[in-house]
């Protein structure tokens, strides 16, 4: 009972942080799952077999909230399952963590970008959300979302949606609702790949089950605070929390002392609730200069 409470707990804070952030769910309960001794590959099974019910609700709410973008959604869908299913197959035989550093630099340098845009660009106000993004963009980024989704038991959202945050074309709270709408395609098709190399004794059953009634809850809740939060505000959160996931990844990867990183955290962690309340004022600022005007 203890167990099934912690896991429920943690089930809900994931979902609730890849529903309003289009992505943490994988990346953040995989960490502990691993800490907590599971396998890669029984660790992401688990974690995939348990979203198949958390990205459903959390679709189907994105869609009801009007957060997706249905023409993106089963362009990068359909080639991120295809790659899912080829990397469960990859991670059934391979672990797949020394993956995992040079990602997160590609990642945190997005994060970067997408704070610095959101900051600096704030007072443009209006999104063209009928803006296309190029098909050519769509097919390596659902590619590479997938197999890594299923490597690193986590990596549908935080490739997907820096990705798509950095074109100037979409509104934050889309690219969230799509890439949480298209996850659920990505997650069956990995499941299955576990299903098949793995079998099902490799699933923890009292971990997904406390993960789908965590994550069942929260996703509603997610969904509703990307629809009311604005833009601006959004993507800076979006982009400062890519920043702490793919830093802390980074700094796991190499030996430094316990004080370092606590330094390291300190400072990140600062630094992001001063970029939150940076993007908070701003948004302010624009809202009052409209009303005068």
């Amino acid at each position: 009972m203890h167990k099934l409470t912690i896991f429920t707990l943690i089930g809900f804070i994931a979902q609730l942080m890849d529903g309003a952030l289009g992505m943490g769910f994988g990346l953040s309960s995989s960490t502990i799952l691993l800490s907590y001794g599971l396998a890669p590959a029984v660790a992401s099974a688990s974690i995939h077999m348990s979203q198949i019910a958390t990205t459903a609700v959390s679709g189907f709410s994105h869609y009801k909230f009007g957060n997706i973008d249905k023409r993106l959604v089963m362009m990068i869908a359909v080639h991120g399952a295809i790659s899912a299913f080829l990397g469960a197959a990859f991670l059934s035989y391979i672990p797949g963590e020394f993956i995992r550093p040079y990602i997160s630099i590609f990642l945190l340098t997005l994060g970067v970008y997408i704070v610095v845009r959101f900051l600096c660009f704030s007072r443009k106000t209006h999104v063209n959300e009928k803006k296309s993004v190029n098909k050519r963009f769509l097919l390596p980024l659902g590619i590479a979302g997938g197999f890594l989704d299923s490597v690193g038991g986590g990596g549908w959202g935080p490739v997907n949606t820096p990705a798509l945050l950095s074109q100037s074309g979409i509104a934050p709270r889309k690219v969230i609702g799509t890439v949480d709408t298209s996850e659920f395609l990505v997650t069956i098709s990995a499941t299955a790949g576990f299903l098949i190399f793995l079998g099902h004794h490799s699933f923890s059953w009292l971990l997904i089950a406390s993960f789908v009634i965590g994550g069942v809850i929260a996703a509603p809740i997610a969904a509703w605070l990307v629809k009311i939060l604005p833009s601006a505000i959004l993507g800076v959160l979006a982009g400062g929390f890519i920043i702490l996931t793919n830093a802390r990844t980074l700094l796991s990867s190499i030996q430094v002392s316990d004080s370092t990183l606590m330094f390291v955290y300190t400072l990140l962690i600062s630094g992001y609730l001063l970029i939150v309340f940076v993007s908070i004022k701003n948004h302010l600022r624009v809202k009052m200069v409209q009303k005068q005007t």
